[in-house]
């Protein structure tokens, strides 16, 4: 069944799309996920979400071990028919070598973050938590937003339960020796 002013891919075929059909789709929007076959579309983001993802951003840059590089908005194959895009991944640099690469291996991502978004709080939340954790990345980021101030929810994989751990809340100061050491004023919005 087609709607005569909706592309067919809208609809997802039986069984849902797959994580290599995002490459194919034409006229695809940008920063499309899918999640569970289904194809999930960005909505505009508020002033917040995007100074909360620069901040981070710059701050990540600044204490990477030069092993590891942060990227911005990269889909992320979780399994078949998963391919979340998180707000920031940290991956390992040996996985920049195809500069054309349009997604990353769950394998290749030590660290991934969401800034939670109104219209996604129930993704961000528990759904993507849960695809990253059985995809077996070791840690997760969720921020939150705190009367315009980014607070910082630290997780790590528990190996035994294959699911999250909370290892820290952050509120003014982000400074974590895990996955690697950290240190980002996040009062610094202000700034942005």
């Amino acid at each position: 069944m087609t709607h005569p002013s909706l592309p067919d891919w809208v609809f997802p075929p039986p069984g849902g799309h797959s994580a290599e059909d995002l490459d194919h789709i034409p006229g695809l929007p940008a920063h499309t996920e899918l999640i569970d076959g289904s194809l999930v579309f960005a909505s505009p983001q508020a002033s917040f979400h995007t100074r909360a993802l620069d901040l981070l951003l710059y701050g990540l840059r600044r204490t990477l071990p030069g092993h590891l590089r942060v990227r911005r908005e990269m889909s992320v194959v979780t399994g078949p028919s998963q391919r979340p895009e998180p707000d920031l991944s940290v991956i390992r640099a040996s996985a920049e070598q195809d500069p054309g690469r349009t997604f990353y291996r769950a394998g290749d991502v030590l660290l991934v973050v969401e800034v939670v978004s109104p219209e996604s709080r129930e993704r961000d939340r528990k759904r993507k938590p849960s695809l990253y954790a059985e995809a077996g990345i070791p840690h997760f980021w969720i921020v939150e937003n705190d009367s315009g101030r980014p607070v910082v929810h630290a997780y790590q994989l528990d190996e035994v339960t294959h699911s999250y751990v909370i290892i820290g809340i952050h509120h003014e100061i982000l400074k974590t020796s895990v996955p690697f050491d950290v240190g980002i004023d996040l009062t610094e919005i202000d700034l942005l």
